[in-house]
Parts: structure tokens; sequence; C-alpha cells
């Protein structure tokens, strides 16, 4: 048994790799070692600095003094969820590191992934305060003309030009590339990176079911999105996953099956004086 327990453990690591490669988002996490862990468990602290301008030098007495202001905010952990899967022990002899390999590995793929990027995008398209054109349809040209829109409005509000991600819809993407090949390719590579986001996952508002077959639905009230522009410096987005808990057949009170629980909470969110770093685009229905 504690060979089974080794080789369900030696598997933990390899789920962060899983969700590195299949989250959208996944290239909008912050640098961890940003964060302090807060007096509780469901917090982080996040540091915020102000400071003034240039004011006048006077050559007889120098400089005028100015102030650097370093906050430190407590946040609160905005997202967690999680699941308990059983295995029966009859269906999983030989062992439980492999079985659960394979259903950890699928079910990040197929569920939290989907949900979590999900989650960031409504979170993010819902923030007050961000650029936001006017909800319409797109197509053919119209969506060059809007992302351009969107890049010349980010540009006039300071945000720095080198972390912004588009995210878009295929339909756009693809319209963009219909265009002359050069064009398009010069206009996407102004961006730090372009991904294509599926349209179940693009959503202004989603609702997450609390039981049953879980998951999450587009909110009532909600837009699909045509597409979303995130400056990476104006967004607070940090996932931790708690080591999944494993109860062996042994332990296990209920029947005589391997059970498997797998938990993620973390924070979705954007820094109140960058939220010009983020632009949307939503369908008008």
């Amino acid at each position: 048994m504690a060979n089974s327990i080794a080789k369900f453990k030696a598997y933990v690591p390899m789920l962060d790799e899983v969700y590195k490669k299949a989250s959208l988002t996944g290239v909008l996490d912050s640098d961890p070692s940003l964060f302090q862990a807060g007096a509780n468990a469901n917090e982080i602290i996040i540091p915020k600095m102000e400071m003034q301008g240039l004011a006048n030098y006077d050559r007889a007495n120098g400089y005028t003094n100015g102030d650097v202001t370093l906050t430190h905010e407590t946040v609160p952990f905005n997202y967690e969820r999680g699941r308990m899967f059983t295995v029966d022990s009859i269906d999983n002899e030989e062992t439980a590191g492999v079985a659960y390999g394979r259903l950890a590995g699928e079910f990040i793929r197929t569920k939290v992934v989907p949900e979590l990027d999900a989650v960031r995008f409504a979170q993010y398209a819902g923030t007050a305060g961000i650029g936001a054109a006017t909800p319409a349809a797109l197509s053919g040209n119209d969506w060059y003309t809007a992302i351009s829109a969107a890049w010349q409005e980010m540009t006039d509000a300071e945000v720095p030009e080198d972390d912004r991600y588009l995210f878009i819809t295929s339909t756009g993407d693809g319209a963009v590339k219909d265009m002359d090949t050069t064009k398009s390719k010069e206009f996407f590579n102004q961006f730090a990176g372009r991904i294509v986001v599926p349209s179940n996952r693009f959503y202004t508002a989603v609702t997450l079911a609390a039981a049953g077959a879980g998951g999450y639905s587009k909110a009532e009230g909600g837009k699909n999105i045509n597409f979303l522009i995130a400056s990476k410096s104006a967004v607070l987005q940090y996932v931790k996953h708690a080591t999944p808990k494993v109860i062996t057949p042994e332990q296990n009170q209920d029947a005589d099956a391997w059970k498997f629980g797998y938990r993620i909470y973390g924070l979705n969110d954007v820094y109140d004086n960058k939220v010009k770093g983020i632009y949307l685009h939503a369908s008008a229905s």
C-alpha cells in the first residue's frame, strides 16, 4: 500500500503542468513572489505603490521632496471549488497512481481549466471602470477596426504595450487572418500573445453549479465576448492547488474503493488602479 501511495504522490507535481498547458488564461498568472500569506488561510497580501510626479528643480535649493507610499492590501481569495472521486479497488488493482494520474489529468483538462478560464474572463469583463466598447456584433473588417480602436484607447490610457494579451473568438481570429497576410501578421504581432478562446468559455458573466453535475454556465443576462485584451500587469491572478487528498480502501469506511479529492482555490481580480489594463468587446446579446 505504501508503494501505491508513493506512486500517487508522484503525480501531484504533474497536475500543475497539466494546468499550465491547458489553461488559456494561464499566461496572465501573477508572480507569486509579489504576494505574502495573509493572517488567514483564505487571503493574501498584495503590494501597491503610489508616488508623486516631477516638480520644479531649483538651482539654489535643489530637488523638491517627494513621497513614495508602499501599502499592502489584504485580499481574500474569491474562487474555491472541489470534487471527490471514488475508484473501486478491483478496477484499480495494479496501482492507484496510474488510475489517479489519468483521472486527474483528464479532469483538469476537461473540467477544471474550462471553468477557471470562464470564471476569469467573466470576472475581468465585469470589473467596473475597464475600457469597453458598445456591445455589438462584428463581421469582416469590423474586427480589425474594433481591435485597433481598443489598442489605441489602451495606449492613450498609458497601459504598457509589451504585456497586452488578446483573447479572441475563432470567428474574429479568422476574420483578421482573412485580410492581407502581411497586414494581419503585423497586426497580431503587436500583442504579447494572441489566444483563441472557445465560445463556451467566453462570457461576461457565469453561474457556478453548487452540486450535482457541477461545472458552470452562462449567467442570465451574460453576453458572449467577442474579444478581451488584458495587460498582465493589471491582473491579480493567483491560483493555489491544495495537495490532492487520497483515501485508501482500508481507510474508506463506506466502500472498498480509493477516494481521490481535488481542491483548488485562488484569486482572480484586477488592480483597482489599473482597470484600464482591461478592454472588453462583447456581443449585443
